[in-house]
């Protein structure tokens, strides 16, 4: 029987995935040292989606783990009917692990008669079966508050800063925000790079136009020194390539940027190209397909972290203590 017992014998976790991003799921499953469970899912000839697990689930701790990539809808839909599957099939706790969340971004009401489609996911979620959510990096911490269960928020940032720190001088580093939305979370990544100077990129955004803003300037002292650009998530690359631009002409020796979810929407991958950072970091939060790569991408692996966070939940234990206590 697939899965992992509890020392005591009285628990038993189960990690089930979705079609999304099988290589994710195949790696976190190797680091928990246990198969996913079998699962028959396809497509129906309308687009619906059939599902079902191919052994029993009766009593265990069920983790679901989707990526939410393109085409995002069909991958939110088929992890839920996976839900509703374990629910039906009498699994003691579902949790549902979303490296990337997806709608994160519509967190809020910009203009009258707009939906806050995150706090809707998370009650689809809820009503679906889901007992308790795992997530990466969400846009914004207030997220955790639509879901009425737990959830575990989990940061990629001592990933990230590990790897950056070997990358750089610390001696001559700025950390830079893309906006003013960001500086609290750099001034987390200076603090972890030895309390560096801070930065951020003053720009403008129509919210009337998705994906486009203008970066004006950089705010902070950059000239002659390395720029570390963080940010949450990079999609269509406008943002971030902007704000590289306006680092160097500003007097910066290079740029590094390092980023959790790599999205990489289309054109991305030549605008990161061609921006003139000298790397663009990511996790595998989300599948980074061969059409979105290009040579100063380096894409770190989150199932460690995805894998640890899954062994203190079901071990009953604290998922803060993997973040300094921070989470």
């Amino acid at each position: 029987m697939t899965g992992i017992m509890s020392p005591d014998g009285t628990k038993r976790l189960v990690l089930v995935s979705g079609r999304a991003h099988p290589e994710l799921a195949a790696s976190v499953a190797q680091e928990l040292g246990t198969d996913l469970l079998p699962t028959s899912a396809y497509d129906f000839a309308n687009g619906e989606i059939y599902v079902r697990f191919g052994e029993s689930v009766r009593g265990a701790d069920v983790y679901v783990l989707q990526s939410h990539t393109a085409p995002i809808n069909q991958w939110i839909m088929e992890q839920m009917i996976m839900v509703d599957a374990l629910k039906r099939a009498s699994a003691k706790t579902i949790t549902v692990v979303l490296p990337f969340y997806g709608y994160a971004r519509q967190d809020k009401k910009h203009k009258g008669r707009e939906p806050i489609s995150a706090r809707l996911l998370a009650d689809m979620y809820e009503v679906a079966g889901a007992d308790r959510m795992m997530s990466v990096d969400l846009h914004t911490a207030q997220l955790q508050g639509f879901f009425n269960g737990p959830v575990d928020h989990l940061w990629a940032m001592p990933l990230l800063t590990d790897y950056v720190r070997t990358r750089v001088d610390l001696s001559n580093v700025t950390v830079v925000s893309p906006d003013a939305g960001r500086i609290k979370v750099a001034e987390k990544w200076a603090a972890k790079l030895g309390g560096n100077p801070l930065a951020f990129v003053h720009k403008t955004r129509d919210i009337n136009k998705p994906n486009q803003s203008i970066a004006n300037r950089v705010v902070g002292d950059v000239d002659g020194r390395t720029c570390v650009l963080v940010d949450d998530l990079i999609d269509t690359g406008g943002t971030i390539a902007e704000a590289v631009r306006v680092c160097l002409e500003s007097g910066a020796k290079d740029v590094i940027v390092a980023a959790t979810h790599g999205v990489l929407s289309d054109p991305a991958a030549r605008r990161l190209s061609e921006c003139g950072a000298r790397e663009v970091v990511v996790t595998d939060t989300l599948p980074i397909t061969a059409d979105k790569r290009f040579d100063q991408l380096t894409v770190l692996s989150i199932a460690p972290l995805l894998a640890r966070a899954i062994e203190e939940v079901f071990a009953d234990g604290s998922v803060t203590s993997l973040f300094d206590g921070n989470s």
